[in-house]
């Protein structure tokens, strides 16, 4: 049987986050830098092209696939030993929910803090554009960096970034940084002494906004140097050992901070969407943590809010009160509020 390989590249935050959990898991992989601007001859082409692409070894080739969540659960499947997902059914609740906001809502950072401003896309363009291809002369190198910075630039709207949102998103990444740190100083990993999902999520994003993008890394060398080494650890945590999961009785003092963050703009984001899909709007607007926000819509983000609800639903009884308690007034609690939400899961199908 051939090993794993995926087609990423080190500017995208998934592809980091995967690369790290496949080392951490030491399962056998063959990593391909590049994009799918340039394909892989005779690679299967996924049905959506995303870094990074899982190719699969099958009994008649390859199977590609993208989508960082179902390709962990796949290989929580396929593959023993090291896993990052908890036993607990409350603690595997809560990786699910701080891994969906790493992925959905602290991608508008890195996103945000890429393009917003001149200096740091003057410095990602080209570093994008010979992460793809390092042989390329430097005619070609500058008018694919301009092409590409213009493109990207175009494109910030859609994930939220303006000049109305900035203040949300900044303001979020920097408490964030703060709150991460002292995660990290009291047990390393969010989820107690081993990394769960949710790290490999978190550590994705904060490779560019802390290592690549000069005006966040600036702030998170600055004010966490302690998070800012947890990421190079990160990196390659093969040797590490599998230390054991917190109890329930410690997650309101180690994970209080981080869930009333997600409470307070990723909980609102996720409502006000889902509405908005369903009422089949194209854009919408909603105040997040007391400031205007303005977007188009994002249907993907809407199933990622059923995606909890369907997993909040299947807890079993003990872990389902546990968790109630653990989410009351951190502001997650809204997003599992079921009045008017019939309505919303009927239009999405879902």
């Amino acid at each position: 049987m051939h090993d794993i390989e995926l087609l990423g590249s080190p500017g995208s935050p998934y592809t980091r986050k995967m690369l790290a959990l496949l080392r951490y898991r030491r399962i056998p992989h063959r990593m391909r830098w590049g994009s799918h601007f340039d394909p892989l001859p005779g690679y299967p082409v996924p049905k959506v092209k995303l870094l990074p692409t899982f190719y699969f070894p099958t009994a008649t080739g390859q199977e590609a696939m993208v989508d960082s969540t179902p390709i962990i659960a796949r290989l929580e499947t396929s593959h023993s030993g090291r896993s990052v997902w908890p036993e607990d059914p409350l603690l595997r609740f809560l990786d699910q929910l701080i891994e969906d906001f790493a992925d959905e809502w602290l991608t508008k950072a890195m996103f945000h803090y890429r393009w917003h401003y001149a200096e740091d896309a003057a410095n990602a363009a080209p570093l994008l554009t010979f992460w793809q291809n390092p042989t390329l002369d430097s005619i070609q190198a500058q008018a694919m960096s301009d092409a590409f910075a213009k493109r990207q630039i175009s494109r910030l709207h859609v994930v939220g970034s303006s000049h109305l949102t900035a203040p949300v998103i900044e303001s979020s990444f920097e408490r964030l940084v703060g709150i991460l740190d002292r995660i990290i100083a009291r047990k390393e990993f969010a989820l107690g002494s081993r990394p769960s999902a949710a790290d490999f999520a978190l550590y994705g994003q904060l490779t560019q906004l802390g290592q690549v993008d000069p005006t966040p890394a600036r702030f998170l060398t600055r004010n966490a140097p302690r998070l800012r080494a947890w990421l190079d650890r990160m990196e390659d945590l093969s040797g590490q050992p599998e230390g054991p999961w917190m109890d329930r009785h410690e997650i309101a003092h180690h994970l209080g901070e981080l869930l009333r963050e997600v409470g307070r703009v990723y909980a609102p984001f996720l409502l006000a969407n889902a509405q908005a899909v369903a009422n089949g709007s194209a854009t919408f607007e909603t105040n997040i943590d007391g400031q205007p926000w303005a977007q188009p819509v994002f249907p993907y983000q809407a199933k990622c809010l059923e995606m909890l609800k369907q997993a909040r639903r299947g807890l079993p009884p003990d872990a389902h009160e546990a968790l109630g308690q653990v989410l009351a007034e951190t502001g997650c609690e809204t997003l599992f509020d079921e009045i008017g939400q019939r309505g919303v899961n009927d239009c999405l199908n879902l």
